[in-house]
């Protein structure tokens, strides 16, 4: 069916893209716009900028098809928990080589973190020294929101997205303080240990009306005290962790094993990563909050409720090993046990050599200029549709999510064509027009 076309604001002006967490993902990104405006490099991995979709009369490049803000429109800021400049980290993460990096070393030395949002408890293998101090968290989120406002003056931005890129808080589940905006506006005001440094970030988007997405598995803004600011304010919000690594082939690999009904005895993953977050997950309580974000995409996927006999003795386990030489170069390693006809058993085997902010890094980007664009869209709350991005995608309540990589694109793919009044797109027809080589 043909929906009628949405009014959409213009992109017009400056939109400014703030990073809580200036480490490895932030900086990678940030030398990766810079390096693309200059003409040395390409988007690669960015859907928004490479990414192609058909619609009745042609296929077009999505930034031609829907009104994204350009990247020469874009100014990045953030905060951080030391102080080094943006290429003095991004020198420290290793990520990028001096080749990269030397001919837009001034615009990145001249990018400084702000003071960060901080609290030991949450992530116990970093020591922050360039951190706000403060009488009560309220307090903290109203020198968040200050930083916001003035950012956004200085840098004469006319719009403002935030994406957390910050470390994996140690794991917690919903309590008391999370179910409403007043129980939550309270524990701020008498320093709630339930509120976590991403929240307040959060808070303070939404209180100035500015989309947050989360891009850790961290309880953030999925709790519905987040969300019922998000829909005082009309505000678009998306979480939550970035899909990068393991994870992607999983969304990958699982959907075909499912489409050919082959059975899955047993999933074993194992990583090794040496960057800030390989040391963050290190302890135990973090990686407890990333573990339960990674293992919830096979079921997802397998349904072994609904498929007993396929799926329903699966075990799958999920290790991350913290090993400095590595740096940012993570690897991953996947054992899968498979059965077919007959029940006869067989195995897959995938040693993925990736590089977590090579891949990271167009995530932020896409998540930012699409959340913007909800935003420009009227549109607010959870966002779904960009799911495709996403470990564990967030939901509206008692919705499950979806991980078939596939079936996430199809949905992202018809929601633009939603907003641009086109006919929407099958599962089906959208495989056969993948293929097409115009």
């Amino acid at each position: 069916m043909t929906a009628q076309k949405v009014q959409i604001a213009p992109a017009t002006g400056k939109i400014g893209i703030l990073l809580p967490g200036m480490g490895a993902v932030a900086t990678t990104l940030i030398a990766g716009v810079l390096a693309v405006r200059k003409g040395t490099a390409q988007p690669i991995g960015s859907l928004t900028q490479m990414g192609k979709i058909s619609t009745a009369t042609a296929r077009l490049k999505i930034k031609d098809f829907v009104p994204l803000a350009d990247l020469h429109d874009i100014e990045f800021g953030g905060w951080d928990v030391y102080e080094d400049n943006v290429y003095e980290a991004a020198m420290k993460a290793g990520v990028l080589d001096y080749k990269t990096l030397q001919p837009i070393r001034p615009e990145m030395e001249a990018m400084v973190p702000m003071k960060a949002a901080f609290d030991p408890h949450y992530v116990k293998n970093l020591d922050g020294t360039h951190v706000k101090e403060y009488t009560t968290k309220l307090d903290l989120a109203e020198q968040v929101i200050a930083d916001i406002r003035r950012f956004k003056a200085e840098r004469g931005c006319d719009r403002l997205v935030v994406v957390w890129c910050g470390s994996t808080e140690i794991y917690h589940e919903h309590g008391d303080i999370h179910r409403t905006l007043a129980d939550f506006e309270e524990g701020l005001r008498t320093n709630s240990p339930t509120i976590a440094p991403s929240m307040i970030y959060a808070y303070a988007a939404l209180r100035e009306g500015v989309p947050f997405v989360n891009g850790a598995p961290n309880l953030t803004v999925d709790m519905p005290a987040l969300l019922e600011l998000a829909a005082q304010t009309g505000t678009p919000v998306a979480g939550k962790d970035f899909k990068t690594g393991q994870t992607l082939m999983k969304t990958i690999v699982a959907p075909g094993l499912s489409a050919r009904s082959l059975g899955v005895k047993g999933w074993f993953s194992t990583n090794i990563l040496g960057n800030r977050d390989g040391l963050v997950l290190d302890d135990p309580n973090n990686f407890k909050t990333k573990e339960v974000s990674k293992l919830s995409v096979l079921d997802s996927v397998f349904h072994p409720e609904e498929n007993p006999e396929l799926y329903g003795d699966m075990y799958h386990k999920v290790r991350i090993n913290y090993y400095p030489p590595a740096g940012d170069n993570k690897e991953s390693w996947d054992n899968i046990d498979i059965f077919g006809w007959l029940g006869y058993p067989m195995q897959i085997k995938i040693n993925f050599l990736c590089r977590d902010s090579i891949l990271a890094a167009p995530l932020v980007l896409d998540l930012a200029l699409f959340i913007d664009l909800a935003q420009r869209s009227g549109m607010s709350g959870v966002q779904e549709w960009l799911s495709f991005y996403l470990k564990a995608p967030q939901t509206a309540a008692n919705t499950r999510p979806e991980h078939d990589i596939f079936k996430q694109l199809v949905t992202l793919h018809n929601t633009l064509r939603e907003l641009m009044g086109e006919s929407l797109m099958e599962a089906a027809a959208e495989e056969e027009y993948q293929d097409d080589p115009a």
